[in-house]
């Protein structure tokens, strides 16, 4: 073996030790956080600032999103269905594409770029000058005072953003349905309606708060272990937003074939 072999091998050696102590100090973090989280005194003030920070500031991202996903949805499919004389069931398609895969996903992906990467620029911030260090030295922890509320805001406030996202995106349908198609309010109500059961909602939101979880325990751990100044916490806010993306990715298939199976 050359020495440039060498090197490349040690190299990738290095990246897949890295990333295996990255995942075992994301698991380690999650369980503190779970035990600090049933755990008193309850930071609820840090937890309204959380869910108003995380959840009510990221609404119209969400909702401008989702809305124009479900128009383009409706457009796509209503010129493709055209073609065999099934247009209205556009309201369906539009419906169940939004529910169960596209609103959930995207809105996670949405909050794992805004909030997971401010998240992380922010703990990556306190990381870096110290102010993390001073809370060790007051004695706080800064998994009770750091990762508890963002955790628990975004377990609670991304299902219902979802909701609403969910709503706003079948809306997106029934403008392109009303305005493209012709289609009355009343006959897109109906078949949406007709679409949709409670089991298929289950499918859909139950993936929220996994997505959520992912999404503010990667970011707290690279916020948490961001080094080398403002360069590292670009660093570190770069590898949150790419990380959760291939979690909510990831876990999504694994969550509707759970779904599916159950």
């Amino acid at each position: 073996m050359t020495g440039g072999e060498s090197a490349a091998y040690a190299a990738r050696v290095d990246s897949i030790a890295a990333l295996l102590s990255s995942i075992g100090g994301v698991a380690i973090l999650a369980a503190q956080a779970l035990r600090y989280s049933v755990r008193r005194p309850f930071e609820f003030r840090l937890i309204l600032n959380e869910l108003y920070q995380l959840g009510v500031m990221s609404l119209s991202i969400a909702l401008v999103t989702l809305l124009f996903t479900g128009m383009v949805i409706a457009v796509q499919t209503g010129y493709t269905l055209a073609a065999y004389g099934a247009k209205i069931y556009v309201a369906r398609l539009v419906a169940l594409s939004v529910v169960l895969e596209l609103g959930p996903v995207l809105t996670a992906i949405m909050f794992a770029a805004r909030v997971g990467a401010g998240i992380t620029a922010d703990i990556g911030s306190m990381r870096v000058t110290e102010q993390v260090d001073a809370l060790r030295a007051l004695a706080a922890s800064p998994v009770k005072k750091l990762v508890v509320p963002r955790l628990v805001a975004l377990v609670v406030m991304l299902p219902m953003l979802t909701v609403l996202a969910c709503a706003i995106g079948i809306t997106g349908g029934l403008i392109i349905a009303m305005t493209d198609m012709g289609q009355s309010a009343e006959f897109y109500r109906q078949q949406v309606q007709d679409s949709l059961y409670v089991s298929d909602l289950f499918r859909g939101l139950g993936k929220t708060p996994v997505f959520a979880f992912f999404i503010a325990i990667i970011s707290c751990y690279n916020g948490l272990n961001a080094t080398g100044g403002a360069e590292g916490v670009g660093r570190a806010t770069r590898n949150t937003v790419v990380f959760t993306a291939i979690c909510i990715f990831v876990s999504d298939f694994f969550l509707t074939k759970l779904f599916l199976w159950l």
